[in-house]
């Protein structure tokens, strides 16, 4: 009777020890077990969106958008190799990282696929000349085409599917910061929208390169969602190698990182976007759930993607507008010039507000286009002419103001421009739609412009034309890896 006894209290205990181990995860049936398998409704529809995304044709009008911001961005790449933040990624590869099968761009130089996307992304924003999607705040395209690249090369896809994965990355990543705030989750964290919206995009992107299938989609959001990281004091920077890293090297790298691990075999969550503890409630608790899948397939986040007239900080290109606009009215030397009067939203203002890096400071740009005319690369890149005495002679007359007024129409960022010469006369242009914007976006002809000014210093003016010739054939390209000899010097 004892020993009867004694082996049922055994075998309690046997069960009870056995629930909690279920309870702590080791893949027996529990509630939770149930719960992680259990997926939203916009998890779904996301997932499945993106699992099609190799397949499925674009509209004509978005591929056309597309090509403009792949070939927008590879020019940022390929000038950004030559900038402080791309010498640091090529120094970085030269020490540590072994030859393999993806290209580095503007470099004689390959890497493995993960070490390749984190330095052509860190040269993809080595200065403010990438894309940007105001409604997200992020610049989508150092991040995920660096990622589409990398994992395009390892699995040997062709322009097609190339670029459909592209554009899903813009369709993806700048979903998730618009879900949890946008510009006002940016603006009221400590934590950095372009870091988040770029892995994201970057891991769609190179998920579809992968190949995988709607649940291993599931579980790529799932790595992607642990990997996110990035917090603000990116601001701190001073010279533009750690907001690269932060806006392009880290998300491209980490993107690519969790579509390897899928495509291996590892699974993982269902749902990282739903359920307990998941993403929302850790970074964005107010989060709207429901844009995670608005109007996917109908509305293409790489048609609302600005692409910039000018090589600088996204603040600054409506003030470039509205300069070179008034002086197509009137024209005027600089020594006329008495003072600019430039009008920002303070949180557009405090971005480029006296930054001591040329291409971010609003002073100092403006007064470049009061001497040269334009806004150049070259000049936009130029720090030591952050001293010359003709300029800082222009700089002192410009003041920006932080105007309270203009923050009603945020993202939206105006810029009214105020010029006021010697004699008197005042000349005033209120920017709305700064051009490279969806409501005044660039013609191809701009946008080809723009990028021999970028690429034909670095790869000559031969083959910066057939780059450019074929990425606007793209899609009769079989394998992405013949893009290499375009993409490097020699």
């Amino acid at each position: 009777m004892n020993s009867n006894r004694k082996m049922a209290r055994r075998q309690v205990l046997r069960l009870g020890a056995l629930s909690t181990l279920s309870g702590i995860g080791l893949g027996l049936p529990s509630a939770r077990a149930a719960e992680a398998s259990a997926i939203s409704p916009e998890m779904s529809a996301l997932s499945q969106y993106m699992s099609e995304a190799a397949r499925r044709a674009l509209p004509a009008e978005v591929a056309e958008q597309a090509k403009h911001h792949l070939l927008d961005s590879l020019a940022a790449i390929i000038s950004g190799s030559e900038l402080p933040p791309g010498q640091a990624a090529l120094r970085y590869l030269r020490a540590n990282a072994a030859p393999g099968a993806a290209t580095i761009v503007a470099a004689g130089l390959t890497a493995g696929p993960i070490d390749a996307a984190m330095a052509n992304g860190v040269m993809g924003h080595s200065d403010e000349t990438d894309d940007s999607h105001s409604p997200s705040r992020s610049h989508p395209g150092c991040s995920i085409v660096p990622a589409a690249l990398a994992a395009g090369e390892k699995f040997a896809i062709d322009g097609g599917r190339f670029l459909r994965a592209i554009t899903l990355g813009y369709d993806v990543g700048p979903r998730v910061t618009m879900a949890m705030g946008g510009a006002t989750f940016s603006y009221e964290s400590h934590k950095s929208t372009h870091s988040i919206a770029g892995i994201f995009g970057a891991a769609a992107a190179a998920g579809c390169a992968a190949a995988l299938d709607a649940r291993q989609m599931r579980w790529l959001l799932d790595y992607t969602a642990q990997q996110s990281s990035g917090i603000a004091a990116w601001g701190r920077d001073t010279d533009h190698i750690e907001k690269a890293f932060v806006f392009g090297g880290m998300p491209a790298r980490s993107g690519v990182t969790a579509a390897l691990l899928v495509e291996s075999g590892w699974n993982g969550i269902d749902d990282i976007f739903s359920g307990a503890d998941n993403f929302f409630l850790a970074y964005a608790p107010a989060a709207d759930r429901t844009q995670l899948a608005e109007k996917l397939g109908e509305r293409y986040e790489i048609t609302r993607t600005d692409i910039k007239k000018w090589t600088v900080g996204s603040p600054i290109q409506g003030p470039l507008d509205a300069v070179a606009a008034i002086r197509g009215r009137r024209a005027f030397e600089a020594e006329q010039v008495e003072r600019v009067v430039v009008r920002l939203a303070p949180t557009v203002a405090s971005v480029v507000d006296n930054r001591d890096i040329p291409d971010i400071s609003l002073q100092h740009m403006v007064a470049v286009m009061l001497l040269d005319q334009t806004a150049s690369f070259k000049a936009a890149h130029d720090k030591p002419r952050m001293r010359d005495a003709a300029v800082l002679r222009q700089r002192a007359k410009v003041q920006l103001v932080h105007d309270e007024a203009l923050t009603r129409f945020l993202p939206v960022r105006i810029a009214i421009v105020e010029v006021t010469l010697n004699d008197g006369t005042h000349l005033v242009e209120r920017v709305e739609a700064v051009r490279g914007t969806p409501r005044n976006p660039m013609t191809r002809a701009e946008v080809i412009a723009k990028c021999r000014d970028l690429v034909v210093p670095v790869l000559g003016a031969e083959k910066s034309a057939r780059l450019i010739e074929t990425v606007f054939a793209i899609e009769a390209l079989g394998d992405i890896r013949k893009l290499r000899p375009l993409l490097q010097p020699g």
